[in-house]
């Protein structure tokens, strides 16, 4: 019987614009290495609620057309209420629910267990400040 192993590290992202798309693939894929883990699990979750973690494809086109969904979906306006308390991010808290916080990738002999085209991606909302991302590996 094998004992359940577990490795954490933390990215940190300060993106140059307010809103940006990030493919972590690589970062994940390193810890996985370092980890040493070869069945399980790895957690990537954003530790800021206005930024998202998702796994799509790595393609441009498509980075723009999500990017255009979210802008129609949860626009930048003056009015949200959540600005009354002096801040000015409310389409960023939005847009990070719609994308939502975290994925977990399957671990197998290894490698990460993916279909073809997936990745990992960062998305920043309310970026050009320091923003922290948490990779979890757990197995054996």
């Amino acid at each position: 019987m094998f004992a359940m192993k577990f490795h954490t590290e933390y990215l940190t992202f300060r993106t140059p614009s307010h809103r940006q798309y990030l493919n972590i693939t690589p970062e994940v894929d390193a810890a996985l290495r370092t980890s040493g883990i070869r069945e399980g699990m790895i957690l990537v979750s954003a530790m800021h609620i206005t930024a998202g973690v998702w796994v799509n494809d790595a393609e441009d086109g498509l980075l723009a057309d999500i990017d255009e969904w979210l802008e129609g979906l949860a626009p930048f306006r003056k009015d949200y209420r959540h600005h009354r308390t002096g801040e000015t991010n409310g389409d960023s808290h939005l847009k990070a629910l719609l994308v939502h916080h975290q994925v977990i990738v399957p671990v197998t002999a290894g490698k990460l267990d993916f279909g073809p085209w997936q990745q990992v991606y960062y998305a920043e909302f309310d970026g050009e400040r320091p923003k922290r991302v948490i990779i979890k590996v757990m197995g054996e």
